[in-house]
């Protein structure tokens, strides 16, 4: 396979996190410690038990992005670099977390001083810069950024729910169920330090895991309101369709940036990305680039560019990025699975009309750090082909002979009629309310559905051991945990084409 290379850039800086985080390489890819401990916990050959308490799973930040709401746009450019370098940070501390095991067995303290410490030193250095580049455009700096430095170790349970821990605080009325996944008990610690770690998968022990699988016939129908995913057919609504094929990245386009988020940053992701739609999309690309690139889309008046995280069979496959970072670097290692088929849709609103989307606008659907961020904006969804009334979001599913895995994203719908994007890159839309109407000053626009469908071997799991499992790229931290699955969206479309789409969904056409 190949990547997108277009522009992309090598600093000195990137060269120092991989030589951080390249801790060891063996069997599928990167190595990472072996930490992942359950409380009871037996291993062949050492039955021996640890405490789950003792052991620092992964590492907490407060995500400060989504805590900016009213930065200048002439200062969003720097901003953004601050935020990306935050998250690398992130990943070098990480990193050290994995690589010191030994060092924190002997030393209590030894994170707190060692790891924590000097990340909230840098991190705070980072909060300033913020502070520094909203203020030299005459913005007002929030108060109270430094109370966004400091980070926390975690162990293995699942973190608290966010604001109400129902997924979406009612925005778009989805049960996510219970998100606390317990000691997550599995055994995957054989208690090897010698890189070559039984039942790791490749990627010691960045998961994921058998507690993170769950059999499709043990989730309840229905148990995920998908209302919102369904085609408007409430009175006054608008209840057309729109499809757009764009292929499943037959170019082999990938790469580990995100333009939405880290604009300017190579590997701002830390994951490494499928692309459909546009072909002029990395780090460096402008809405020019993006006006003026080809499309996979066979309608070419879509220039749109739809991507996420690409899926990962566990099996050992050395991919084209098994060194790179956002690749094998980052613990994102084995086989990478295209989507056998992706469909993208555009729906109606359920109450009224919808207006046309501005070029450019860019939406961002669940989110790639709701392991420690908490599950508010958590949005996509695991299902299986013939069971697809049953939606899960913190699991991934073990299909049956001859189905097929679905991964769902239903972007938000709702427009504030004035920005492409915000700060935080999630203010200037929203979810519709639960009878189907848009929030004060905000607009109906077009909905966007993602469903892609893989051929996936369905893992193994039994005596807690998950083998060949599949997972969603990520940033280290987050353990390849599903509840971090999420979509990207920047209309490209021309102005012809998406009256098109409006005027197909505003007056019930089904159109392609």
């Amino acid at each position: 396979m190949g990547r997108n290379t277009r522009k992309r850039r090598t600093p000195l800086a990137t060269k120092v996190v991989a030589g951080a985080a390249a801790l060891a390489v063996g069997g599928g890819g990167l190595v990472w410690a072996n930490f992942y401990a359950s409380a009871h916990e037996e291993n062949p050959g050492h039955n021996r038990t640890r405490s789950a308490g003792a052991e620092i799973a992964t590492i907490q930040c407060p995500d400060v992005g989504q805590n900016l709401r009213d930065v200048p746009k002439g200062a969003r450019a720097g901003v953004d670099q601050e935020l990306a370098k935050l998250d690398k940070q992130i990943t070098e501390a990480y990193a050290r977390l994995a690589s010191t095991r030994r060092d924190q067995a002997g030393d209590a303290g030894f994170v707190q001083n060692a790891i924590l410490g000097p990340l909230k030193s840098k991190r705070t250095a980072a909060l300033d810069r913020i502070g520094i580049n909203i203020r030299r455009v005459g913005g007002s700096a929030p108060d109270g950024l430094d109370q966004f430095a400091e980070c926390k170790g975690m162990v293995a349970d699942q973190p608290d729910g966010g604001d109400d821990g129902n997924g979406q605080d009612g925005q778009d009325g989805q049960d996510n169920g219970d998100q606390n996944n317990g000691d997550q008990d599995n055994g995957q610690d054989q208690g090897q330090d010698n890189g070559q770690n039984q039942g790791d998968n490749g990627n010691g022990a960045a998961g994921p895991f058998a507690d993170d699988f769950v059999d499709i016939n043990d989730v309840q129908p229905n148990s995920r309101d998908l209302e919102n995913g369904l085609a408007a057919n409430g009175e006054g609504g608008s209840t057309g369709s729109f499809t757009t094929n764009c292929g499943v990245n037959e170019n082999n386009l990938f790469n580990s940036d995100n333009l939405i988020v880290a604009p300017g940053v190579d590997n701002g992701a830390h994951h490494t990305h499928d692309y459909v739609g546009n072909q002029d999309n990395d780090a460096f690309s402008s809405d020019e680039d993006l006006a003026g690139a080809e499309t996979s889309c066979q309608n070419q008046g879509d220039k749109s560019t739809y991507y996420w995280p690409v899926l990962r069979l566990q099996d050992g496959t050395q991919e084209f990025d098994a060194g790179d970072l956002g690749g094998g670097a980052e613990g994102n290692v084995g086989k990478i699975l295209k989507a056998a088929q992706a469909e993208i849709k555009f729906v109606g609103n359920k109450r009224s009309d919808v207006v046309a989307m501005p070029k450019f606008l860019r939406i961002i659907t669940g989110d790639a750090k709701a392991f420690t961020n908490g599950v508010a904006n958590a949005n996509s969804s695991f299902s299986c082909t013939g069971f697809e009334d049953r939606q899960v979001t913190d699991k991934y599913v073990l299909c049956p002979e001859g189905s097929q895995v679905v991964r769902t994203s239903n972007f938000q719908s709702c427009w504030d009629g004035q920005n492409i994007d915000s700060a935080n890159h999630r203010d200037h839309v929203a979810f519709v309310q639960q009878d189907g109407s848009c929030p004060n000053g905000f607009q109906a626009i077009p909905q966007l559905q993602v469903r892609l469908v893989y051929d996936v071997p369905t893992p193994t799991v039994e005596n807690g051991q998950v083998q060949n499992p599949y997972a969603v790229d990520g940033f280290p931290e987050q353990l390849h945990k599903p509840i971090t699955d999420h979509n990207d969206f920047i209309n490209v479309m021309d102005d012809d084409l998406m009256n098109e789409v409006v005027d197909c969904i505003n007056s019930g056409e089904d159109c392609q």
